[in-house]
């Protein structure tokens, strides 16, 4: 005897139909999926600066040993054409990023004596931009180069020690040469 009412569809439609319904629901799920997932960080724009050291084999050392991750920041692509001795990090849930420069000219703030603040042995000056918003930028004067770190309000000190790693095992460290007090 024949389970099926004449009123009722065949078996192997009622199949195929699920199957197709499964199908869809799947296909949703990965478009859903796929729509989710985080873009690639736009590369940051840095302006370009006086660097007239930024292509020197220091700057080329320091720029090969820099980390990927800074704390919370992930180095990030930095919009071409990019000027040399640079490195971006972004963090993905912070406003701003992380700026190094390499190869700049000496501050013009860095005199006899100015206030000197050492992380792993590199003798860093802050220099702070009132029309920054509570950004600060912090000269490594102690290398043959000097290095410039930018760093975002909040960023914490993990960025900082993280780079002076990086300078204290690629650049040796040498004499300061601070500009006559004024």
């Amino acid at each position: 005897m024949n389970s099926q009412t004449p009123d009722s569809p065949p078996r192997p439609m009622l199949i195929a139909a699920l199957v197709v319904a499964v199908a869809a629901a799947l296909a949703v799920l990965v478009v859903a999926a796929l729509v989710q997932r985080p873009s690639a960080p736009a590369p940051i724009a840095i302006a370009s600066a006086p660097a007239p050291n930024a292509d020197s084999p220091d700057c080329d050392a320091l720029i090969a040993a820099l980390p990927e991750r800074l704390g919370d920041y992930t180095r990030a692509p930095v919009r071409q054409p990019a000027p040399a001795g640079t490195a971006a990090w972004q963090a993905e849930d912070r406003e701003g990023a992380i700026i190094l420069r390499c190869g700049l000219d000496r501050p013009l703030e860095f005199v006899v004596g100015a206030p000197l603040q050492v992380v792993d042995a590199v003798q860093w000056f802050r220099v702070t931009d009132q029309a920054s918003e509570g950004r600060s930028t912090w000269f490594a004067v102690d290398r043959p180069v000097y290095v410039a770190l930018t760093l975002p309000t909040g960023s914490g000190p993990t960025p900082i020690q993280a780079i002076s790693e990086a300078v204290s095992a690629s650049l040796p460290a040498g004499p300061l040469d601070p500009a006559p007090a004024r």
